[in-house]
């Protein structure tokens, strides 16, 4: 029997050394990450056994109650395991949208039994989730969102659309927000958060070609499709404050990217020493270097930021606001980054496929722009900037007709 953190981290660091791969230590390459789902994929045996391996012992949520699949883990212990997995560099053993963003809203808002009958699958890595939030007119403004739920006695008949859905064609279901009441006195008011299955009859979903070549995000149709009444979470009508709720989580699960739990895999400082002689000494070189430099600097103080705010987040302190401000960061960060990497590169940096250019150099062409996509997603910076100064900074709005 365990009986203090010290002998946690001992066991803890123990078991992590037995049971995680060697190669599931370190950055992960892109495509090498798992996706938990009733499809899920593994390249190899590792990565099924370190999926296994966690599950089993219920650290896909460490930190949440064994009544419903969790660890169980005190938020100390919670912390102590974290540091065991950033000193190994584990691999996250699973990607999980629900885990990350509607797990949290289901223990706090969800009933008895929506918490019983949803979060145990997602415990498992059983069932992949997608979020329905953005529409083609309610993206930055989503309260303006048409999407229905029509009160149909057992059921509410949805019919509209979602766009910008993120694997909505390999999920199983998705956490969708709906006007549940259109004569609302304020848009907010009137709408609700539903979970579907995206494999009810008139759910069709269609993939959208992106700039970097791949096609994670999608547009959702949804034709008079019936979904049970018990699948409402929360208060009819009460879905704007669980859309806040959720979307904090979202930032944060964002704000943790660069910390390994999306690792990054291009080495900043180690490519810019293989485009730049280390003895150049032309004023372009030294600038690029010192840039790079100072952008090594703001990653590593990202990351030890995250870690605080996950500290701070495990001890039951509100961290909401940092997490706006982390999402914001690290997206313009990874901006900056890969902007440099073009400028170190040159037209390197710019190839789309063919064997004159490496593996790397193709990766980095389509990660530079992707990045761009990052600064949108989970909230624009634009809108991040407006809710940093109004929630965390508290400023007044500017007055109607413009500064005087």
């Amino acid at each position: 029997m365990i009986n203090t953190i010290e002998e946690f981290r001992a066991d803890t660091r123990a078991w992590l050394e037995s049971n995680c791969p060697e190669s599931i230590r370190g950055p992960a390459k892109d495509g090498e990450l798992v996706w938990g789902g009733s499809r899920i994929e593994f390249l190899n045996e590792a990565q099924r056994l370190w999926f296994e391996r966690m599950r089993d012992r219920g650290w896909f949520c460490p930190d949440w109650p064994t009544a419903y699949g969790g660890g169980g883990l005190t938020p100390e212990q919670d912390s102590v395991l974290q540091q065991e997995l950033k000193r190994l560099k584990c691999r996250p053993p699973q990607i999980n949208l629900g885990i990350w963003m509607l797990g949290p809203v289901l223990l706090e808002f969800g009933t008895e039994e929506q918490k019983q009958r949803l979060l145990p699958p997602m415990t498992r890595g059983e069932v992949r989730w997608c979020q329905g939030f953005s529409e083609p007119n309610a993206g930055s403004d989503l309260a303006n969102l048409r999407t229905s739920a029509v009160d149909a006695g057992d059921h509410y008949v949805v019919n509209g659309s979602k766009i910008w859905t993120s694997y909505g064609d390999k999920s199983d279901w998705m956490y969708c927000l709906v006007r549940t009441d259109p004569h609302a006195a304020k848009k907010q008011e009137g709408i609700s958060l539903v979970v579907l299955d995206m494999h009810a009859d008139g759910v069709e979903v269609r993939p959208i070609d992106l700039i970097s070549g791949k096609s994670a995000f999608c547009e959702v149709f949804f034709d008079n499709v019936k979904v049970p009444k018990d699948n409402l979470i929360g208060p009819l009508n009460g879905g704007w404050t669980l859309a806040k709720r959720l979307l904090q989580h979202e930032r944060s699960a964002m704000s943790k990217f660069g910390d390994f739990c999306l690792p990054n895999h291009f080495d900043l400082m180690a490519i810019v020493s293989r485009y730049i002689p280390e003895d150049s000494q032309s004023a372009a070189d030294i600038m690029l270097r010192a840039k790079a430099t100072e952008l090594a600097l703001n990653e590593q103080a990202f990351n030890l930021s995250v870690r605080r705010m996950g500290e701070e987040a495990r001890a039951g302190q509100d961290v909401s606001a940092t997490a706006a401000i982390m999402k914001l960061v690290h997206t313009e960060q990874e901006k900056q980054k890969f902007e440099l990497l073009v400028d170190v590169m040159g037209h390197r940096a710019l190839g789309w496929d063919g064997d004159e250019f490496s593996e790397q150099e193709l990766a980095i062409s389509k990660a530079w722009l992707l990045s761009y996509t990052q600064t949108i997603s989970g909230g624009s910076s634009e809108v991040q900037l407006n809710v940093i100064a109004k929630r965390v900074l508290e400023l007044p709005d500017a007055p109607k007709g413009g500064a005087k």
